[in-house]
């Protein structure tokens, strides 16, 4: 089902069966999408295959590369900037630098039965009003039932990464940190550069990503580089030389010693691995 605006809005929450799987990776501009799995899936995302379970949900953003290795049933929410801006409307919703725009790690959430029923209620609702004769509320009535499920999943994935541990403010940092990161990962490699953005000490977010207990502010920056260097070894046909000066590096040499450093192979030899289709399993789970 396709919801089309008056403007150029356009929302689309479809039934996802292996007749119809190629439309979870249609390149698409200034789209967002939800995944909900709903059977044992398989996908490759940015030239990694990951293995999904029922009830497992991701959140992708038009720069994923997406490829259906199995998909026997799932559903598919997506929408364009026009329909939404989960960027200008955050205030709403919550989710930039959670679900979307600052995550270097794919955000994937595991849904209890109280997650399940509460989804599943407002996408009954969703596809009930999908099929109403449209009128002049119609926009305004889905993109209310968007933004209910969008605040849903950030709870649920904020208390899966424990965010939930800190305040309000501690919060909006650190989802602004990741938000800033998706900006200028290219040209901005270090925590302070990122804590003069952000009018903090290094030692500040040091110490609130402590609490977390999760990586430090540095490697988040780094993952971010790493994943579009990823990216762009497998789905372009540039140079590593270009590649690595495109990221943000000076030679070559400082390229390759980084992405070896982090990735435990030259960019070259990822390069042939992908070819040879040899890229690891990351078996759907977060690092």
């Amino acid at each position: 089902m396709v919801f089309s605006g008056p403007s150029s809005e356009k929302l689309i929450f479809e039934k996802i069966s292996p007749s119809n799987s190629s439309l979870l990776q249609a390149q698409l501009s200034a789209e967002l999408s939800l995944i909900w799995i709903l059977e044992p899936s398989q996908i490759r995302i940015d030239g990694q295959p990951i293995d999904l379970r029922p009830d497992q949900l991701i959140c992708l953003t038009e720069f994923h590369k997406i490829e259906v290795l199995s998909v026997p049933s799932a559903l598919l929410i997506r929408f364009n900037r026009a329909f939404f801006c989960v960027l200008d409307h955050d205030s709403q919703v919550g989710c930039k630098g959670i679900l979307f725009f600052g995550s270097s790690q794919l955000p994937i959430l595991h849904l209890s039965g109280t997650d399940r029923a509460k989804l599943g209620a407002l996408c009954e609702v969703f596809a009930i009003e999908m099929k109403e004769e449209a009128d002049q509320l119609q926009l305004e009535m889905l993109q209310m039932l968007l933004k209910r499920f969008l605040i849903l999943c950030t709870r649920i994935y904020k208390s899966q990464v424990n965010l939930d541990v800190l305040d309000s403010s501690q919060s909006d940092l650190v989802r602004e940190y990741n938000y800033l990161i998706e900006v200028h990962f290219r040209q901005k490699h270090t925590v302070a550069e990122y804590a003069d953005l952000l009018a903090k000490s290094p030692k500040t977010l040091s110490n609130l990503f402590s609490k977390l207990g999760k990586k430090s502010p540095l490697a988040f920056i780094q993952d971010r580089i790493m994943l579009e260097a990823k990216r762009l070894i497998g789905y372009t046909d540039k140079s590593i030389k270009e590649i690595g000066y495109e990221l943000g590096f000076e030679d070559i040499q400082g390229f390759s010693r980084f992405f070896k450093k982090n990735e435990g192979c030259a960019p070259s030899e990822f390069k042939e691995k992908i070819r040879l289709g040899k890229i690891a399993n990351s078996t759907g789970k977060e690092a």
